[in-house]
């Protein structure tokens, strides 16, 4: 998945997004518990296994 399919699917859901924010945020690897939800959301995933 691009990083725009991902802004796309994050518009979907309601959240809006720059394409270079999101591309800046996840190479860092420093984000958000909220944006994490919210891409694995937009993603599709339903199922979220912490141990």
């Amino acid at each position: 998945m691009t990083y725009a399919q991902l802004v796309e699917r994050l518009a979907d859901i309601g959240i809006s997004e720059k394409e270079v924010n999101v591309a800046n945020k996840l190479s860092r690897g420093k984000f958000s518990a909220a944006i994490m939800l919210a891409c694995l959301s937009a993603v599709g995933s339903t199922v979220l296994h912490l141990e």
